[in-house]
């Protein structure tokens, strides 16, 4: 057993692509249309290409409750690998990302917090 799909719920898939791409940096691997939403899935250019980031759109009343409630408790709804989260946080901080933590040492690791644009906090880690 394997993970190859798992999901951000974001409340605009167009304003997720756009973040997740163009700030992130992941690349599109399936954007198709489906009724109102699309099945829209990103991979990482540094990771394996058979693990896709589903920007699931959260139209399930019950998914804005739990993003909503994350998001006011401060708890990220997932946390993204990176090299250097100072470097990161420096380059993010420059094309205008909102972090709510800054990185910061907890144990063996480094974190930090940010908002997707989308409804979610994001946390990166090195470690």
């Amino acid at each position: 057993m394997k993970i190859a799909l798992t999901s951000v719920m974001v409340d605009d898939q167009a304003k997720a692509l756009e973040f997740y791409t163009k700030v992130l940096g992941f690349v599109v691997k399936h954007d198709v249309p489906m009724g109102e939403y699309r099945w829209l899935t990103v991979v990482s250019p540094e990771g394996s290409a058979d693990v896709e980031l589903v920007l699931e759109p959260n139209a399930f009343p019950a998914a804005k409750v739990y993003q909503k409630a994350l998001f006011e408790a401060g708890i990220p709804l997932t946390s993204f690998a990176v090299q250097d989260c100072q470097k990161e946080y420096e380059r993010l901080t420059k094309l205008g990302v909102v972090f709510q933590s800054k990185p910061t040492a907890a144990g063996p690791v480094t974190i930090a917090r940010f908002e997707d644009t989308c409804g979610n906090l994001i946390q990166m880690h090195q470690g």
